[in-house]
């Protein structure tokens, strides 16, 4: 839904449509956290993910000690997160075997997400610390951002806002599909 042009304080219109995602609005607020905050295993949306259904957790793949589950708040399409099973929240928490597999299921997911979608390139990363960007800073995960020629246009810049093309549940199943069978 878009919005009518705003004017400035001279009465001049700003010649800016408005797209208005009050959905968006939980995110920001922290309406959805749960009691107790995402500190604690019980209120972690990562410690939960696991054991719901597929299509309510939007988990795409399960190893050993580490998942992939689509970003729930994403900034592409396919937008990924490689969480370990154990609560952890910084990286050097991880053992060797975690960070083995983290690390392997990050290349799996630039690879599925390829051959699904045809990204161009990707970011990677993770945000250690709230201080660092991490809205959940108590459970580390590594983002895996796909990126495309012209994805960063005037939608996200000027009006903060991402146009998805595709319902999550959608992407997820694409996903899970494509992903290699352990």
């Amino acid at each position: 839904m878009t919005g009518a042009e705003r004017h400035t304080d001279s009465g001049m219109a700003d010649g800016l449509e408005r797209l208005w995602t009050p959905h968006r609005m939980t995110y920001i607020t922290g309406e959805d956290r749960p009691d107790g905050g995402y500190e604690k295993p019980a209120g972690c949306p990562f410690c939960r993910a696991p054991g719901l259904a597929p299509a309510e957790s939007l988990v795409v793949a399960r190893g050993e000690h580490v998942f992939a589950v689509l970003n729930l708040y994403p900034y592409n399409p396919g937008h990924l997160l490689v969480c370990p099973y154990r609560h952890v929240a910084d990286y050097t928490d991880l053992g060797l075997t975690e960070t083995a597999e983290l690390a392997a299921f990050t290349q799996t997911a630039m690879r599925v997400v390829r051959q699904v979608s045809n990204a161009h390139g990707f970011n990677l990363g993770m945000n250690q610390g709230g201080v660092a960007g991490a809205g959940i800073a108590a459970h580390l995960h590594q983002h895996v951002v796909p990126r495309w020629g012209g994805d960063a246009n005037f939608m996200p810049v000027i009006g903060q806002t991402k146009v998805l093309p595709q319902l999550l549940t959608d992407t997820r199943d694409l996903l899970a599909k494509a992903w290699p069978a352990a």
